[in-house]
């Protein structure tokens, strides 16, 4: 049985994430909490809309603020449309991005790379098996829009 150590290591895989799959992981469950102990600092109730971060950018950035994304509706736009696949550009731990590198969000994920791991993984069930891309509006393809999951 040639194929016997790929199949081990496929199974441990499968039951190595079980958990995240073992349920649907949704926003309300899963990602809001993560959100308010991760991201809700800089992105929280007193960051600006979207519209209002761009209009003056330097400046938020310079007082350590980035766009609003504590709600549903709010997050979904830095998934979906207008700023796709913003989140993930800025959450990947670099695996999906040509030359390796860590989206400039990712060290916020947790303390350690096995914390940031494991709330990378809570993110990327959301999004969909399968659906975790870079890509931007201009880029993206429907059938990658398809592939999104994003519970409530």
């Amino acid at each position: 049985m040639k194929n016997a150590p790929v199949i081990l290591v496929t199974g441990a895989l499968a039951f190595a994430l079980a958990p995240l799959h073992a349920e649907e992981v949704t926003y309300i469950e899963h990602v809001q909490p993560l959100f308010e102990a991760q991201c809700a600092g800089c992105h929280g109730v007193n960051a600006p809309y979207v519209g209002d971060f761009d209009q003056d950018e330097d400046h938020y950035v310079e007082m350590g603020i980035g766009p609003r994304m504590d709600s549903y509706a709010d997050l979904i736009m830095f998934v979906v449309y207008p700023d796709t696949g913003a989140l993930m550009r800025r959450l990947d731990d670099g695996s999906s991005h040509p030359e390796g590198k860590p989206g400039n969000m990712y060290e916020h994920l947790g303390a350690d790379g096995d914390e940031r791991q494991r709330n990378l993984a809570v993110f990327k069930a959301w999004v969909g098996d399968d659906a975790w891309n870079l890509e931007r509006w201009g880029d993206i393809t429907k059938q990658q829009l398809d592939r999104l999951e994003l519970a409530y």
